[in-house]
């Protein structure tokens, strides 16, 4: 039996304050939070803060849905006869095109520039370019999130990303306006990381869902809100502009004490005198009293008083398999979730009314991802994160084979039924698949497991794009594919702990201990047990996720 000394954990530290002290680290956030008073008017208006910029978001990720929009055309030959609708144009540079008008902008980049026939291939280059933005700037920023912390990544995306939509909106070529469209993705792919992780980091367990669910909701708002906005702009650059400016006031965050550092990142990197700063201001309108609080704040002073943390090798972070697991399963989920979402909305698109086809697949598509978030809210909490998941994947794999295998023998009616069930369950999934990932991943690189999450996210949505600079060929065979990847995703689903209701990981210690035990041998051993004794392996069975003892 090995008696020798503990050696630190240099993924951050542990998470149980009754630890011994041969176990360094300050105290966990969840037992600050409790003894603080959870719930207090400072911490919901800091959750209120971290919600409200969802809503500009939306706007934005949704506002190129109508940039890309190609209305309905014509083409007056020499003697102003109108040629068929849409028919192909014999001159790559005719000046006749006769635009039928676009559902609620009054002009796009389509239309100002003549993006088609010849020059069609720039309007899908412009969304790949805008998702590979978001992909990007998820990424980097992530991994900015674990080295400065949340709130300063937040302000660098902003203040970088305000230049970058006013470049969009002023853009005088098609080259210009995809240069400002790629930046203006990497500021709302950083944007949406950092307000993910601050609202999900003050939250004790029962309100993590949610609280993460409002943020998704107020998105699905600003998708909404967005046909009002762009009625009453009327002009793209308009549009565009208004919506950076919008952003722009977020910049009023970086006001000295108004929106403060996520205080549980503090804790994990050993920066508690930051950290006690910020909690001292939770205790306003809280549950506790001064004495009780004043009590749990000096019990960071009594704690051993350590260097805060160092960067993590790239080595010691690749040996992390569990944790690298976690990830994996669930970026495969994501990026499935947001890559089949489009096979179903082919099922809308049909040419006999194009405004109404537009407005009926982006109201249907918009009001799944609503309905879907209300479904997550009233079940995760009962179910479990991963009997959900499973449920939802299935029922998206259900509607994928149904469409592929039986879409010739059955009527409009029944197509358009299993288009929305698929729609529902895709981002259904997608969503409680970012979810699941940032209770799994620990605090201390969970800025960088998040932006790994939402970039696959991302790049999953590039399958409406390439389909569409392949005219539309290949789509029966993409769907194929992608409902086979996602019954494979199905069965890797069950490798996945349950997060219900626990505390989330902090260091690289905790994330590696978040595990389900072995299919073939029965935990409750020495390993995997914490400093009281207490499992911290998903021993219950597959669906099954009863209450934690209190």
């Amino acid at each position: 039996m090995d008696t020798g000394p503990s050696t630190p954990d240099p993924g951050g530290p542990r998470r149980d304050f009754a630890a011994p002290t041969s176990e360094p680290g300050p105290p966990s956030f969840e037992w600050l939070l409790g003894r603080l008073g959870a719930g207090g008017r400072r911490q919901r208006l800091l959750l209120a803060l971290s919600c409200l910029p969802c809503l500009l978001l939306g706007l934005g990720v949704g506002s190129d849905a109508l940039f890309t929009l190609t209305p309905p055309r014509h083409c007056r030959d020499a003697n102003g006869t109108r040629v068929p609708e849409n028919a192909t144009c014999q001159d790559a540079h005719c000046p006749n095109w006769d635009y039928g008008g676009l559902p609620a902008l009054t002009s796009n980049p389509v239309t100002e520039w003549f993006l088609d026939c010849s020059r069609g291939w720039v309007v899908p280059l412009e969304q790949l370019c805008f998702l590979l933005g978001f992909a990007a700037g998820a990424l980097f920023l992530g991994h900015l999130a674990d080295s400065v912390g949340r709130r300063s990544t937040l302000l660098l995306a902003l203040a970088l990303g305000c230049p970058a939509g006013i470049l969009a909106a002023f853009a005088a070529s098609p080259s210009v306006f995809m240069l400002g469209r790629c930046l203006w993705g990497v500021m709302l792919g950083g944007m949406e990381l950092a307000l993910y992780l601050s609202r999900l980091e003050l939250c004790c367990p029962s309100q993590r869902l949610p609280v993460a669910m409002a943020g998704d909701l107020l998105m699905v708002g600003g998708h909404f809100l967005l046909l009002g906005l762009a009625l009453a702009c009327g002009s793209w650059r308009i549009l565009q502009g208004v919506i950076s400016a919008g952003l722009g006031l977020c910049l009023l965050y970086g006001c000295p004490g108004f929106y403060p550092e996520s205080p549980r990142w503090l804790l994990a990197t050993r920066r508690t005198a930051q950290a006690k700063e910020i909690l001292m201001g939770l205790t306003q309108g809280g549950a506790a009293q001064e004495s009780e609080a004043q009590e749990a704040l000096a019990e960071l002073d009594n704690a051993c008083h350590l260097p805060a943390a160092a960067q993590i090798s790239l080595r010691l972070l690749l040996s992390c398999r569990n944790i690298w697991k976690n990830i994996l399963i669930l970026g495969f989920t994501t990026f499935i979730a947001h890559a089949i979402c489009h096979c179903y909305r082919l099922a809308w698109e049909t040419p006999e009314d194009p405004h109404a086809t537009f407005y009926l697949s982006y109201l249907l598509s918009t009001g799944s991802a609503g309905l879907a978030c209300l479904f997550l809210c009233l079940s995760v909490d009962r179910y479990g994160r991963r009997g959900i998941l499973l449920l939802t994947t299935t029922l998206t794999g259900i509607a994928s084979l149904i469409l592929l295998g039986l879409g010739e023998y059955l009527n409009s009616a029944a197509q358009r039924t299993f288009s929305i069930l698929g729609l529902f369950a895709s981002h259904a999934a997608g969503s409680l698949s970012v979810f699941f990932a940032s209770e799994v991943i620990p605090t201390v690189i969970r800025g960088k497991g998040l932006g790994i999450i939402l970039a696959l996210a991302s790049l999953g949505g590039l399958s409406a794009p390439v389909l569409r600079l392949r005219e539309q060929h290949g789509s029966f065979l993409e769907h194929i594919v992608l409902a086979s990847l996602n019954i494979l995703a199905l069965l890797c689903l069950m490798l996945l702990p349950e997060s219900k209701r626990k505390a989330l990981p902090e260091g690289l210690r905790d994330g590696e201990l978040y595990r389900r035990p072995s299919l073939l041998r029965r935990a409750g051993g020495r390993e995997g047990r914490d400093a009281e004794g207490a499992t911290r392996r998903d021993d219950v069975p597959l669906l099954s996720t009863p209450n934690p003892a209190s």
